[in-house]
């Protein structure tokens, strides 16, 4: 599988009836977005301005570019406030919650006009959904990889769902997980957190170093850390079987073809 085939994957296996389905594509920010009217034109207006914003705020602070610890904003502009936020509860630089920032505006921009919506950029996801639906998890070699997903319910508030791999995919990463899965209510503040635990898996999944840090993370809601044959799972997550569409429990996971697993 070619790397532009792996990249928009797992976008084939989003099934929504009675939505429109439409990317939305300024430069770098490469967007797949699910709502009840055809959005394209007022969000790529919004994109843009946005990254113009973001463009222009680094121009005359290169630190929130560069940096890769929290950096404060002397901006009142939302994404560059967010992404500052974002750095310092996740113990990142500013740019490693872009993606998400960008996803989490855009949606909440939007909810106005499509109370149903979801907004996915690069794998990190502002969802806002009336009905339970599932988030697979692309973990490039690993033998999980697209054979599970997590099952988000519905709820009041959107969700913010976001992937960092060290193994996969062009962003920053000093780890080597094949896929860290981070699920709270900030797309945000996800990206960034799958981004810093992303960075602590080496060789293996340390679980004890996982759980201690985790205790830093109280927005976190769940996380799911994929290394080749290991995973790791914290917080309410229900992984759901993408091959049967079924619920797995920690049994189950051996009918996916692994020789051993932890969690």
């Amino acid at each position: 599988m070619n790397e532009k085939i792996k990249k928009r994957f797992y976008r084939s296996l989003i099934q929504k009836r009675n939505f429109y389905k439409f990317e939305v594509k300024v430069e770098q920010t490469d967007l797949l977005v699910i709502a009840k009217k055809n959005l394209k034109k007022e969000i790529k207006e919004e994109v843009i301005r946005q990254r113009e914003i973001l463009k222009d705020y680094i121009e005359h602070h290169p630190e929130f570019l560069l940096s890769f610890t929290p950096v404060f904003a002397e901006s009142d502009q939302e994404i560059i406030k967010l992404m500052s936020e974002s750095s310092f509860m996740t113990k990142t630089g500013p740019m490693a919650s872009v993606a998400g920032a960008i996803s989490e505006i855009i949606g909440k921009k939007f909810l106005s006009l499509s109370d149903e919506i979801i907004i996915e950029n690069g794998g990190d996801i502002f969802a806002k959904m009336n009905s339970n639906f599932i988030v697979g998890i692309y973990a490039g070699g690993s033998p999980f990889s697209m054979k599970i997903g997590i099952k988000l319910k519905k709820r009041e508030i959107p969700y913010g769902v976001a992937t960092s791999s060290g193994t996969v995919g062009h962003s920053i990463s000093f780890g080597k997980a094949d896929a860290v899965t981070v699920v709270s209510s900030s797309a945000s503040f996800s990206d960034g957190a799958a981004t810093y635990f992303g960075n602590l898996v080496k060789d293996r999944i340390d679980k004890e170093l996982i759980i201690s840090e985790l205790k830093n993370f109280v927005f976190i809601e769940g996380i799911v850390i994929i290394k080749e044959k290991e995973i790791f799972l914290w917080g309410d997550i229900e992984l759901i079987d993408l091959i049967n569409n079924d619920k797995i429990n920690k049994n189950q996971l051996q009918i996916l073809g692994l020789q051993e697993y932890k969690i």
